[in-house]
């Protein structure tokens, strides 16, 4: 059973800075981990992926250039640092992990398994 915990959520001022992490547990082939957010009335979507081996990233164009995903293999757990945070960024983070190759990793279809969730609020 494969498992994956978000933690690094919180409140933080507009400009400020957050990290979350995600650890995935249990026995997997990890071809791909990504982030998506879900505010409020909203669908979720797509926020930023890494491949798992090559470690080649890919992001929402509303995150590029504030938002960097990372990964440690080892510790099998991915990062999302983010930066310059604005109230628009409000949602619940979710992880995803992928186990199989995809044309598109922003696709939600394409991940196994998701984490529960934390909750990031950016006061203006």
């Amino acid at each position: 059973q494969v498992q994956l915990v978000e933690s690094g959520g919180g409140l933080v001022q507009a400009g400020g800075s957050l990290r979350l992490s995600c650890a995935a547990s249990g026995r997997t082939i990890t071809y791909a981990m990504g982030w998506f957010r879900q505010a409020p009335g909203k669908e979720r979507e797509f926020v930023a992926a890494i491949n798992w081996s090559s470690g080649s990233t890919y992001y929402a164009d509303s995150v590029k250039g504030r938002f960097t995903i990372s990964r440690d293999n080892a510790k099998n757990t991915a990062y999302l640092q983010m930066n310059s945070l604005q109230p628009e960024d409000t949602a619940v983070y979710y992880c995803a992990l992928s186990r199989k190759f995809s044309y598109s990793l922003a696709r939600r279809a394409n991940y196994d398994y998701w984490g529960q969730g934390t909750q990031v609020t950016v006061s203006s």
